[in-house]
Order: structure tokens, then sequence, then C-alpha cells
């Protein structure tokens, strides 16, 4: 049979990192290219505890349909910490829980955008978001990243010549792919700039937990005067990433309608994670386990680093993060990235092409993105050893 795929999806391919991710199911092969917490940052023990108390006192809520705003419980204690801990609750915001951040950034481009509007957003940027963006036939307009973050006179040459811009998508804090946070500086000039061209933001912060050097910054969803941020959070890489627990804070109006879009998606996130997500912010431990993450991802960090500056040819440019789980490379002029990452992949090492992250899908790059927290530090070694023995022009 012929089938007649949508014209939706027609032009969507598969994700060039979830297709090398499968790369890396060989145990042979160094996951430069993983974009997954550090198996030894679950708190397994914990969540085993949590999982037998939930079903042993309060089975029936775990195991049954829930509302799609999500689990009361845990909207409460992640309003309250937003408001406590970072300022960003407005009188009428609200917030619900979504099966992930990436989620949420679909469901707010569902809300606020039509067929053939333009997000904009950092150029590179996070490929599952860009892909559900595609996914609703909305244009993608790519803003180059600076070394603190958004070109803020491009962003607003952009915001002043595209039409129908309806939303800055960004990542703040540790972005994917770069490893970048973006300066004090650029967050306020961010939104002013949303409230002078009468746009939303979309301020996605997977990673902001992460934080093992530097300095805290406010989020811009703090900033936030007449409601146009909509903050994206997520327990997947401080809890599990498996359990796809997000949370988006924002508007009630616009809110609302993310909750019709995603009822018509699954209805709700499933409880039982909700439920051991709300003990796990109430647990004694959990600055504790922060802290350990953070240590962890310090060390490996650093070994990656240390790797890159002793292996790697002087002319390769790389990013330094101060927290998340990247950083991001870029070969001097005249060197074929793909031919890069295709030798890189035959001699056991697998990072992701920095043409999987533009928002143009024929962009042309010479960067490629590196992860340290998924791999050991002996596979961080070993594989920068083998990426350093590539020739470079």
């Amino acid at each position: 049979m012929e089938y007649q795929i949508s014209e939706r999806l027609s032009a969507l391919k598969p994700s060039a990192i979830r297709e090398i991710f499968k790369a890396t199911t060989d145990p042979s092969i160094i996951p430069f290219a993983a974009g997954n917490p550090a198996p030894e940052s679950f708190p397994v023990d914990m969540i085993r505890t949590f999982t037998r108390e939930i079903l042993e006192e309060n089975p029936v809520v775990a195991l049954q349909y829930g509302i799609t705003e999500g689990y009361m419980p845990l909207r409460t204690l992640l309003r309250e910490r937003m408001q406590n801990n970072y300022g960003c609750v407005r009188p009428a915001d609200d917030l619900i829980v979504v099966s992930g951040a990436q989620q949420g950034a679909e469901l707010a481009a569902k809300a606020l955008c039509d067929e053939g509007d333009t997000v904009l957003c950092e150029d590179p940027s996070f490929i599952g978001v860009l892909n559900a963006f595609r996914s609703l036939r909305i244009r993608l307009k790519g803003i180059p990243l600076q070394s603190d973050g958004i070109d803020v006179e491009r962003l607003e040459q952009a915001l002043r010549t595209e039409e129908r811009v309806r939303l800055l998508y960004i990542i703040p804090n540790f972005q994917n792919p770069t490893g970048i946070t973006t300066s004090m500086e650029k967050r306020r000039a961010v939104y002013a700039l949303a409230r002078k061209y009468n746009i939303m933001v979309l301020e996605d912060n997977p990673y902001g937990e992460l934080r093992f050097a530097g300095d805290d910054l406010p989020h811009i969803k703090s900033m936030d005067e007449d409601g146009r941020v909509i903050y994206l959070g997520t327990f997947s890489k401080i809890l599990s990433a498996g359990m796809r627990v997000g949370y988006a804070l924002g508007p009630s109006e616009v809110l609302q309608k993310m909750v019709v879009a995603k009822q018509g998606e699954d209805v709700h996130t499933a409880m039982l994670p909700q439920m051991i997500a709300e003990r796990f912010l109430k647990w004694d431990g959990f600055d504790a386990h922060l802290q350990s993450i953070r240590a962890l991802y310090r060390q490996k960090c650093g070994r990656m680093l240390d790797g890159i500056r002793h292996n790697f040819d002087p002319r390769i440019a790389y990013t330094t993060p101060q927290g998340g789980l990247f950083l991001w490379c870029t070969l001097p002029e005249k060197n074929d990235m793909l031919a890069y990452c295709k030798t890189a992949l035959g001699k056991g090492v697998a990072v992701v092409p920095g043409t999987a992250f533009l928002a143009d899908t024929q962009g042309e790059s010479r960067s490629f993105r590196l992860n340290f927290s998924t791999p050991s530090e002996e596979q961080i070694k070993k594989g920068l050893e083998l990426l350093g023995e590539i020739p470079i022009q």
C-alpha cells in the first residue's frame, strides 16, 4: 500500500540526535552524542521508598486518572518555590504540570501561534523543541548566539523585519547545545524588546538547577510585569528523565488554552511520577541531592575541558559552561564538520553535528556538541584522545 503522509509531518525527518543516539547503545561507542543525565545522579533508593509509600498510602490516586492541570499538591509546592526562591509568580499567573518541558513548549506554541506564524529562537537551539514547532508548521527564524547569549541587535532587526512574529524561544542557562549562559544585561534586553515589539517569551530552563560555577542569574520570568513570559521547568535533570514530569508557569489565560491542547494529547501527566516529584521536593535530602549532582558535573566537565586542552588542535574553539550537560566545539575554517563527525564515529566516538540544531535545516555549521554527563570519566579521557587524533586542516 502507498501511504499518504500528512503535510505537517512529510517534511520532517527523525531527530539527528536520536538517530546518532542509537549508535550509543553499542557499549563500544563512547557516547559524547548523548544528552542523558548521569546514571549515578538518579536517587534510586529514594524513588523506591517514595513509590512504596505512595502505593501503600494512596494507591487509587496514583493509579487513577487525574486532572489535566496536574496533581494539586505538586502544583502548589512548585508555585511556592518559584515565588519564594525566584520571585517569578504574578497574581494572574497559573502553573500546570506537563509531560516534560518539551511538551510545555509545544503546547505554548499551539496556544499562541497559527500556521505560518514566526517563532524566533537562538541559533543553534534545542532540536526537540525546534521539531515540535516545525510539526505545527510554524516558521523558525534563528538569531545568532554570542559568548554571552543571543545577539540582541540581530534580535531587534528580526523583530522589525520578520512577519507575524509571535514568540521568542530562549534557553538562558547553559544552553543546549552550546552551554552558553545569557548575561544579566541581555536578559533585561530580551524582555525590553519583547515589550517593545509586543511578543511573548518562552523561557526554557531545564538545566538551571545544574549550576556548578559562577553566580545564579534571575530568570527572565522574574522581570515579567505584564504577563508575556512563559517559564518552563522540569524534573528530568534532577530526579528522573524517564518520568517525564515538567511544568509551565505563565499567564492563566494562555495556560488555560495549553490545558485544552494537552487534553487532546495525553489527558494528563502520569499521576505516580507527579506524586513522587511532590515528595521529592519535600524530601529532607533534596538540597544535598542537588549539590551532589552539581559536584558530579563539575568534575566531569572539568575532565572534558582538561582533555580538550591537552588533546585538541588549539585552533578548535570551545565553550566553557558554568553548568548543564554540554559544551560546543567549532572547527577552524576549511574543515568539513560532517566528515569530522563521521570519522569520529568510525573511531568509536559519537558526537552530534552542529547542523542538527539550526533553525534553517539547510544551514551550514563547523560546530559539534559534546556531552559530559553521560560518559564515564574513563570514557571522557579516552574519547578526547581519539578525537585529538583526527587531522585538522
